[in-house]
């Protein structure tokens, strides 16, 4: 009986030390019904908290209250998704309590959605809703087995007999195949500009741009040979010029004008979005370049390059501009306020859409 209550004592003490031990159940971010939002972490040993996030000019630090919770409330901001995060002395780390995480190889990144009080073109809406899919395919250019996400718009049926075009979408440098649906919300706005009737329903395919350690011009030959002949072979889709495109953000805005200008017979549509393209790629393809600009231009319905003003590559984006005209390429730019951003992706995809495919 006394090695009983002997080994009750131990689990009661163990589990009152556990619980003494367990942080207490906070809430970050809240978005309040002014748009100011107030984010939370919880340390009783950090020296220094701050938030930095695409919503603020510079960090902001927490405060800590006595049972170890820092907290601040930023005013008021204007209706978006933005990524943020915490340092923790110094450390960069997600929000540990917000479940609604950044789709990235590189950076630790939470997001917040300030929805406000009319629903965005990227907001979650009341409308017929595409699907996405996840799918496997065999990349002959890399040896390897790969995925990549495709977005069916609302109503597909592959044996209907409608046959719909396609646009291929590339994200950023350390994004990964998920990012243009979990931060872009690609396909919330292919089916609210679709609901509405300004764009096309169309087939947005959305592969891993990153082929490491393979040499990174390879992605070009892994969409023209497997990534394309996969979604013709199991989609029901248009395989003419004039029902494909390609677009990219970053790096994949740079690998976008590769891909499309060296298959110009492939791609009537091509919409690059802030592109790096300090890339030996690039340099190959475009320097002392000597297009037919007559050819390239009857084959292009449509290409354009964007970019913020404030973005760290608009010298270098209208540098590419002033190349690409002065080679006689008809070129339609883009160029709105803001940085290199994800914000500025969205509304670059939701300019692009109605576009194509006219």
């Amino acid at each position: 009986m006394k090695r009983i209550i002997y080994l009750f004592q131990i689990l009661l003490f163990s589990t009152i030390t556990a619980l003494a031990q367990r942080p207490p159940s906070i809430s970050s971010p809240d978005v309040h019904a002014d748009n100011s939002v107030t984010f939370r972490y919880f340390s009783k040993s950090a020296q220094k908290v701050t938030l930095v996030g695409e919503f603020l000019a510079n960090p902001v630090a927490l405060k800590k209250d006595t049972s170890g919770i820092w907290s601040v409330t930023v005013p008021a901001i204007k209706p978006d998704i933005y990524p943020y995060s915490f340092f923790v002395d110094s450390v960069q780390i997600a929000d540990p309590n917000n479940t609604y995480i950044f789709a990235n190889e590189r950076f630790k990144r939470s997001i917040v959605d300030i929805k406000g009080d009319k629903p965005l073109v990227h907001s979650l809406q009341n409308v017929p809703h595409g699907k996405i899919n996840y799918c496997y395919y065999q990349s002959s250019s890399l040896g390897t087995t790969r995925q990549l996400l495709v977005y069916t718009p609302p109503g597909y049926d592959a044996f209907s007999g409608n046959k719909y075009p396609v646009l291929y979408l590339i994200h950023g440098g350390s994004d990964t195949e998920e990012t243009w649906t979990k931060v872009g919300h690609a396909n919330f706005i292919a089916d609210n500009l679709i609901a509405a009737g300004k764009a096309k329903p169309m087939i947005i395919v959305m592969p891993y741009g990153n082929v490491r350690p393979a040499p990174m011009p390879d992605f070009t030959k892994d969409v023209i040979n497997d990534i394309i002949p996969y979604i013709e072979n199991n989609y029901s889709v248009l395989t003419d010029s004039k029902n494909r495109a390609v677009a990219g953000f970053s790096v994949g805005g740079g690998q976008t004008l590769n891909i499309g200008l060296t298959n110009t017979d492939k791609f009537a549509y091509i919409c690059s979005y802030a592109p790096y393209t300090a890339t030996e790629e690039f340099k190959k393809n475009f320097t002392d370049w000597n297009p037919d600009a007559t050819k390239i231009n009857k084959q292009l319905k449509l290409f354009t390059v964007s970019v913020g003003t404030e973005d760290f590559l608009y010298e270098s984006v209208k540098q590419n501009i002033a190349m690409f005209q002065e080679k006689k390429i008809k070129l339609a730019p883009f160029i709105v306020s803001g940085g290199h951003t994800w914000m500025n992706c969205k509304l670059f995809l939701a300019n692009t859409l109605p576009q194509l495919f006219k």
